[in-house]
């Protein structure tokens, strides 16, 4: 492992391993107005939402590693304080790249982008017609993170209004995933595209415990086969198989197995856990494990 103590290194260079470590990074595409009531309009990926009830969400517009300034974003909420956060995805990227230029205040970066300013219903600041997922807020609290270039300067949002495009919505309410093709920030000029291709389910313990790593057999720990993912994929389970299942298992899906390698239990062990192993990436918990104990039985 390297080791940097941030301190000993440029601002540029803490900001470049941060930024390279820490995503993909949620993009809050803001649209404020200054006092005159000039639209504005920028993106940040220092972002997410911290709170639902009240609904919070809070990003971060850094001051300029290199000149210091503070953005125009950050100038507008501290006299008008209000945001929308526009969600983005993947077809209006490249229009939100273009509006992260270095405009000047007094030119509108949804003019520059080509992006359709919608009026708000409860705030000043417009709305990005092409965003699929639109937040009316209110400003609660602009923290400063420090006075020196690349300090950040938190703006904490209650969400008053949600817009949310009707077709991204599936038969149960909810925003289908596969629909909203999201984008998100990585190091670099590096994004991420939230598609088909690059997602994947994980059903989350939240009212489960699994057995745990620690009650895993040894053999299955020591394994040069099963990954440390897949022994952690395996440790979720809430109570193994019992043997009457096993037996049957072992049966029905695994006697040719069985009976080819009868006289070899090393090449047996390791077929078995290569498939296990192939189950456990088709999210086949209990199969996996009834492969695994049929060894042993």
């Amino acid at each position: 492992m390297l080791t940097f103590n941030p301190q000993e290194i440029s601002v540029q260079r803490v900001h470049q391993l941060l930024l390279g470590a820490i995503g993909p990074r949620p993009i809050a595409f803001a649209s404020t107005v200054n006092e005159a009531g000039q639209p504005n309009l920028a993106p940040f990926s220092f972002f997410n939402v911290f709170s639902a009830n009240p609904p919070i969400l809070i990003f971060s517009p850094a001051r300029s590693g290199r000149t210091n300034e503070t953005k125009d974003t950050y100038k507008n909420v501290k006299v008008v304080p209000e945001v929308v956060i526009n969600v983005v995805n993947f077809d209006m990227v490249h229009q939100m790249s273009l509006a992260s230029s270095p405009y000047s205040a007094d030119i509108s970066e949804f003019d520059k982008a080509g992006l359709t300013a919608l009026p708000s219903e409860t705030i000043k600041p417009f709305r990005v017609g092409e965003s699929p997922v639109q937040f009316e807020c209110k400003v609660l609290e602009v923290k400063e993170l420090g006075h020196e270039g690349g300090a950040g300067n938190l703006i904490i949002c209650e969400v008053l209004r949600i817009h949310i495009q009707e077709e991204l919505m599936d038969a149960n309410g909810l925003i289908d995933q596969h629909k909203i093709d999201l984008v998100a920030r990585m190091g670099g000029d590096w994004y991420c595209r939230a598609d088909v291709n690059a997602m994947f389910e994980i059903k989350k313990p939240i009212t489960t415990c699994g057995i745990g790593f620690d009650a895993l057999p040894k053999d299955l720990k020591n394994s040069r086969i099963l990954s440390g993912n897949d022994l952690g994929q395996l440790a979720g389970i809430e109570e193994l198989p019992n043997e009457t299942d096993v037996n049957e298992y072992k049966l029905i899906e695994l006697s040719e197995l069985f009976v080819s390698l009868e006289n070899d239990a090393v090449e047996l062990e390791k077929q078995l856990h290569q498939k296990a192993k192939a189950l456990l990436a088709e999210n086949k918990l209990e199969e996996a494990w009834l492969t695994l104990l049929a060894f042993n039985n």
